[in-house]
């Protein structure tokens, strides 16, 4: 078992959402661009026209592969004018011999290379416009003296081969989403026999009920996993031979790694010494960040937080100074240490397992997926595996643009008593992911773990990242700036949280005060389920995330608001129909803590809960999943003349960020839940509340020994989200009138938030 519990994770099929992103296309088309340019090595690629497969017919995908044109990329080679002035000569009469056909072959193989500003002008025109027409192609072709021809040719090809490439991709990500469902399926069928009398095979008396829903839905697992097995068979078709990894397949280590070396050598120019070469020296350096001290790193007198002294670094590591040279590029470097509670073998697997992975930290990625396994590891904690990863990352706000990242993670057993996890970009990777990408790159960054026995595990976190500049809004600016926003910090405050509330999800001893209202294990555990799949949809649903579209609107009390829609077709995790989900993010005078303790509070919620109406809110039912206060999940209700509403309640507070999350729920089926009845059905639409420091932090006003007087607080950045749904119908279009009502919904809480507080001039 993982670090978290990721039986309630719900099954996405959101494979098409991946590509969604013409950035994550590219990015996609880019990191595979060596293949092209080993294919038309030996065999020159003729100019072809989208989806046709090239000049040797839609049969033959390889064909199509061409080398993919960007401003690191060189110069090209493209077909001369004599090329297109001389296809004529095909369509006369074939007598002419054999001196005719090789006279043809000869002009067939003319080619000029295209210069480095007509890429770049081209590339250019291609972000904006895949689809050039007529008009535009002219232009273009007089601007950079080709002819019309010889642009229209560039593009097809461009476009050829990124779809090619996300065929690719897809296939790979289809093969893990298989497995899954099919691991699902087995478990089902398992809870399935346990539950049936061994004697005549049918379902208990008192299990009737439940073991027909079981079977309702393990029929519906079945009919989704023939549905994704045929999509995958589809896509295995469009790929040119040998394309994929089989690193997911079932075949032995030896052939596994086999494969996986043929792909690198095939794909990047590198071998697999040349990549373990690479990781060693990583996990060296790494293993020096996290145990040095100074001059290495320095301890800020301002903060109290360690800074990277980075001359000491160049000289320590013989690293290249100032990237390259390159002003645009900025250098995050942080480090952080903490005490999980959790066993070393889980959390060592939660890190190789993309999917635990990423679920242990929902609100910093927003996508995740292993491209391809280099080495597997020996034993059964995976011990020397390297694979290479991709990541999004994010913050929860649609203000702030993620990074996309490509890495290789290498795990290692430095003693019997300590791991280490490091993660770093490989050069050849990273130069041919697209120029039109704001790169994000990993120095030698990762983990030291050390068993502390007990279930306890010490780890220091070393996170440093190269990055592009780029425009972040002025009031995330000082956070991002900082690394704060993505630095160690972040990632061993979430690690440390999620670790705890597992601990208190298995707990078997919990202490009344901590599970009022609730009288069964089972209960407590199917509730802190259901609260958990709504945190994590409420962090996929806001973030700058590809799988969204966002567009601004202004309120009418002048905030900037951001929305997106989304269908829902058959996810019974939320209701069915057009969803709306609308974000405004705000700073206010007031410090994080005195926000988030407002806001999750009962007994101030009809404050600024318009739904409240100005009633009264009583809490049902509270369950601790940490040692802070502030980490519960409670269930709550309003009552009013008309009717009562529930309220499924999920705060969570750390050093970093602070969240508050709630969704209506069915009081009947909440009821069940609490009975501790299967969740995963509940549909659930989550809105909520995302805090951060500002990041303005300062030194201690005063000295003195209370703790609360220590720091001096500065301001929040709140972000506020609403989800509703405004069709039942999937095919339904987004109106105006929904979009208004989001929008009066967001302007209201605010200003009730802002009086409330004291702070309307914010």
């Amino acid at each position: 078992m993982g670090v978290v519990d990721m039986s309630n994770n719900p099954p996405t099929s959101r494979t098409k959402d991946f590509f969604a992103s013409p950035a994550l296309s590219l990015s996609l088309a880019g990191i595979f661009r060596g293949a092209g340019a080993s294919a038309a090595a030996n065999n020159e690629v003729e100019e072809g026209y989208e989806g046709s497969g090239g000049a040797g017919g839609g049969s033959k995908r390889e064909e199509t592969t061409v080398e993919i044109s960007s401003e690191n990329s060189g110069h090209t080679r493209s077909r001369s004018d004599a090329d297109f002035d001389g296809g004529g000569d095909g369509d006369d009469d074939d007598g002419d011999g054999d001196d005719d056909s090789k006279s043809k072959k000869k002009k067939r193989k003319t080619y000029h290379r295209h210069t480095a500003e007509q890429i770049r002008e081209m590339e250019a025109l291609f972000k904006e416009s895949p689809h050039p027409d007529e008009k535009q192609r002219q232009q273009l072709s007089k601007q950079l003296g080709l002819a019309p021809r010889q642009v229209k040719f560039w593009f097809q090809n461009r476009r050829t081969q990124i779809k090619t490439i996300q065929e690719r991709h897809e296939n790979s990500l289809l093969k893990s989403e298989i497995e899954k469902l099919r691991e699902e399926n087995k478990a089902m069928r398992e809870a399935i026999n346990k539950a049936c009398c061994p004697n005549c095979g049918m379902a208990t008396t008192s299990r009737d009920t439940s073991m027909t829903t079981e079977e309702q839905q393990l029929r519906i697992e079945n009919a989704r996993l023939k549905a994704e097995v045929e999509k995958l068979r589809a896509a295995v078709g469009k790929c040119p031979p040998g394309a994929t990894s089989t690193s997911s397949c079932s075949a032995g280590t030896d052939q596994e790694n086999r494969s996986s070396l043929d792909f690198y050598t095939g794909i990047f120019g590198i071998d697999k010494s040349r990549i373990m070469e690479l990781v060693n020296q990583g996990m060296e350096e790494l293993k020096k960040m996290a145990t040095a001290g100074g001059p290495l790193w320095i301890r800020s007198l301002e903060t109290g937080r360690e800074i990277l002294n980075y001359d000491e670094y160049v000289k320590e590591f013989s690293a290249e100074n100032s990237s390259n040279g390159k002003s645009n590029r900025s250098i995050e470097a942080s480090r952080d240490a903490g005490v999980v509670f959790v066993d070393l073998p889980k959390l060592v697997q939660s890190f190789m397992d993309v999917n635990q992975w990423k679920a242990m930290f929902p609100c910093l990625i927003s996508k995740a997926a292993t491209v391809d396994v280099i080495c597997g590891g020996e034993g059964p904690n995976r011990n020397g595996a390297v694979q290479l990863m991709f990541a999004e990352l994010q913050m929860l706000t649609p203000m702030v643009p993620t990074r996309e990242v490509y890495f290789v993670r290498y795990c290692k057993q430095l003693s019997a008593e300590q791991w280490a996890i490091v993660d770093v970009s490989i050069d050849k990777v990273e130069e041919n992911i697209d120029a039109s990408l704001a790169k994000c790159r990993k120095r030698p960054s990762g983990c030291i773990i050390e068993d502390k026995s007990n279930g306890h595990c010490k780890v220091t976190w070393v996170e440093h990242l190269e990055c592009q500049k780029g425009t972040v809004h002025t009031m995330y600016r000082s956070i991002v700036n900082s690394g704060l926003a993505f630095g160690a910090r972040h990632w061993m405050t979430t690690l440390q949280l999620q670790c705890e509330r597992l601990v208190f999800f298995m707990a078997t001893n919990v202490p009344t005060k901590d599970s009022s209202g609730v009288a069964t294990l089972a209960g407590r555990k199917s509730i802190l389920k259901l609260a958990q799949r709504m945190t994590w949809s409420f962090c996929r649903a806001i973030g700058a995330s590809s799988y969204h579209v966002w567009n601004k609107v202004t309120s009418k009390t002048g905030e900037d608001i951001r929305v997106s829609s989304r269908k829902n077709l058959n996810d019974p995790g939320e209701p069915l129909g057009v969803i709306l989900c609308a974000v405004s993010s705000v700073w206010l005078p007031v410090s994080p803590n005195v926000l988030f303790d407002f806001l999750r509070d009962e007994a101030h919620r009809n404050e600024w809960d318009i739904m409240s109406n100005g009633g009264p809110v009583q809490t049902i039912a509270n369950l601790a999943k940490g040692q802070d206060r502030g980490n519960a999940v409670n269930i709550q209700t309003m009552k009013s003349k008309e009717n009562s509403m529930w309220l499924l309640q999920d705060s969570y507070t750390n050093a970093y960020e602070s969240m508050v999350v709630y969704a209506p729920v069915d009081i009947t089926g909440m009821q069940s839940v609490i009975t501790g009845c299967d969740s995963s059905n509940i549909a659930i639409l989550p809105s909520g509340f995302s805090i951060l420091p500002d990041g303005l932090e300062s030194r201690p006003l005063v000295i003195t020994s209370r703790q609360e007087e220590k720091i001096t607080e500065g301001g929040s950045l709140l972000s506020i989200a609403f989800q509703i749904l405004t069709n039942n119908s999937p095919a339904a279009k987004l109106t105006m009138e929904s979009v208004d009502s989001v929008n009066t919904l967001i302007s209201c809480t605010l200003r009730n938030i802002k009086t409330s507080l004291q702070c309307e001039d914010a």
